[in-house]
């Protein structure tokens, strides 16, 4: 199949989700959809190895998956509202998978955060009370 080029495959640290990088993550995205249902939770905790291959993830998205290596799999083609599935019931908080994603800890993540709204009021205020980045 014949993908587009696009302007902002090149940006640093950005993993856009579009089509083609999509495709071939399909089953790791089934698999990572399918934890909308308890039941799938539970048969995944149940044996991991296993549920993987009913999805017929190949052998680097199930190491993914099994390693819980969340950078790797946005890297892969996952969907980040689909791996919150995986990750949330599992104690994974959306902070930790953000520090994961930029290979920091998740105090060092939390500290940015903070630091970045330093001075937001007063940025909003100056803006005419809205932000936008």
């Amino acid at each position: 199949m014949g993908w587009n080029r696009h302007d902002y495959e090149d940006i640093p640290g950005t993993y856009v989700f579009d089509g083609r990088h999509a495709h071939g993550a399909y089953p790791l995205n089934k698999l990572l959809f399918s934890f909308c249902e308890q039941d799938n939770r539970d048969a995944f905790e149940a044996d991991p190895s296993a549920y993987c291959d009913r999805y017929g993830l190949d052998t680097e998205a199930k190491r993914l998956v099994l390693e819980k290596d969340f950078l790797g799999m946005l890297r892969a083609g996952a969907n980040i509202y689909y791996m919150a599935k995986m990750a949330i019931p599992r104690g994974t908080s959306v902070q930790d998978a953000g520090a994961a994603f930029q290979g920091i800890t998740t105090k060092q993540f939390q500290a940015n955060l903070l630091a970045k709204g330093e001075g937001l009021v007063e940025k909003l205020k100056a803006r005419g009370g809205f932000w936008v980045g």
